[in-house]
């Protein structure tokens, strides 16, 4: 009787906090989908994951991205590759160049950031036209977003 009376409570309990029950563990992963309907055969997708590169280091945060159909960067403007852009909205960015596979239909796009030490909570995630000499960002293409990964 005990153990059915524990389970209904956690059970009453995941829906009371929501974002107890809905944070994911890590790894995560994250289908970044086109903005606004541009290219509707581009897709994405981010991984998130705990990396720990020397024995006494400590954990970071590695994300990977990779797209795949989105057009030449040139059609966005003054382009010349594609970035992974990662975002925690009024508290901190990074942005990390993706590296095209030669494929014949067009490249697929891809690359990884290793050193965030950040909570992954309410995360955007984004791969944007970049130009390399400018440095320019162009608009997100395809995003994705995240409420935690723990």
């Amino acid at each position: 009787m005990k153990k059915a009376l524990v389970i209904v409570i956690l059970f009453l309990l995941s829906f009371a906090f929501p974002s107890l029950s809905s944070a994911e563990k890590m790894p995560c992963t994250v289908v970044l989908e086109p903005v606004s309907g541009q290219n509707e055969n581009a897709e994405g997708v981010a991984l998130i994951h705990k990396v720990q590169f020397k024995p006494q280091g400590y954990k970071r945060t590695s994300v990977s991205m990779m797209a795949s159909h989105l057009p030449d960067p040139s059609e966005w403007g003054d382009y010349d590759g594609y970035e992974g852009f990662v975002t925690i909205p009024n508290e901190i960015s990074w942005r990390f160049k993706l590296y095209p596979t030669p494929e014949e239909l067009g490249p697929t796009w891809a690359g990884r950031f290793d050193q965030i030490t950040a909570e992954m909570k309410n995360v955007e995630l984004e791969i944007r036209p970049s130009n390399a000499q400018s440095e320019k960002l162009g608009e997100k293409v395809l995003s994705g977003e995240i409420d935690i990964c723990k």
